[in-house]
């Protein structure tokens, strides 16, 4: 009997098959790798610690709420021979905006606290002491523009009435209306940071023609709520306060 392989066959599970049909229908795999695994890991990972914070990016909001904690400040005038301690007063406020066209939004602010004032007569000391009531109510209209991707332009015209009430006192509170021009800038220094500062021109019954300066910071948690400080001053008033914002 011919030999199988000398006829060009080989033998495969004891039968004799034609190498040229087997070479037709046997072809060798081809495995084609696209990229390095390790690189797509650490790809995928950077996406993934990157997406936080560029949920977080959405230029800024011009519609809020905010509440926290503020100290009103205010120089009184003494007359001769008296020295009446600086109204520190401290306590709650609230705060919001909301946006009504592309480029305009209205705002308004409440903040209240109080303090404990003494009187002293200069060379003989402290020869009264009373509590404080001190309040400040803010209504507005805004205006604001894109100066480049992340900064905007903001100016803001507002109506201030402040109370301050000495307890006990038979004279009752004082009470004055004054008118603010406000013009700063908004920017955003990081998806989550957010700084503005404005110069405020204030004049009435309480301000006369004071001109002041303000500055905030919001540190964004999410893309709704973030932690906000703000501080002012400038002529015979100050302000600071610290709270929580939620941003629509």
């Amino acid at each position: 009997m011919e030999n199988p392989a000398s006829a060009g066959f080989f033998v495969w599970d004891g039968l004799p098959m034609p190498r040229l049909a087997f070479r037709a229908k046997v072809r060798p795999r081809v495995f084609v790798l696209v990229g390095d695994p390790m690189k797509k890991q650490l790809a995928l990972a950077a996406a993934l610690a990157c997406a936080p914070l560029a949920a977080l990016a959405g230029g800024h909001s011009y519609t809020y709420l905010e509440a926290g904690y503020a100290q009103l400040d205010q120089e009184l005038p003494a007359p001769a021979g008296f020295d009446i301690d600086d109204i520190e007063a401290g306590g709650a406020y609230i705060a919001g905006s909301a946006a009504i066209a592309p480029s305009i939004h209205v705002f308004g602010a409440y903040r209240q606290g109080d303090d404990d004032v003494g009187v002293s007569v200069l060379g003989v000391g402290e020869v009264d002491r009373g509590n404080v009531d001190m309040s400040q109510g803010v209504l507005g209209i805004g205006w604001h523009h894109d100066l480049r991707e992340r900064t905007d332009l903001v100016s803001e015209l507002s109506w201030l009435q402040t109370k301050i009430d000495v307890n006990n006192d038979q004279e009752g509170a004082e009470k004055g209306d004054d008118v603010r021009i406000a013009v700063g800038v908004r920017h955003l220094i990081a998806d989550n940071v957010e700084l503005w500062v404005k110069g405020n021109y204030t004049d009435g019954d309480i301000y006369d023609g004071a001109f002041s300066a303000s500055a905030g910071i919001q540190y964004k948690l999410t893309r709704t709520w973030g932690l906000v400080a703000e501080a002012e001053g400038g002529g015979d008033t100050s302000m600071f306060g610290v709270g929580v914002r939620a941003s629509f």
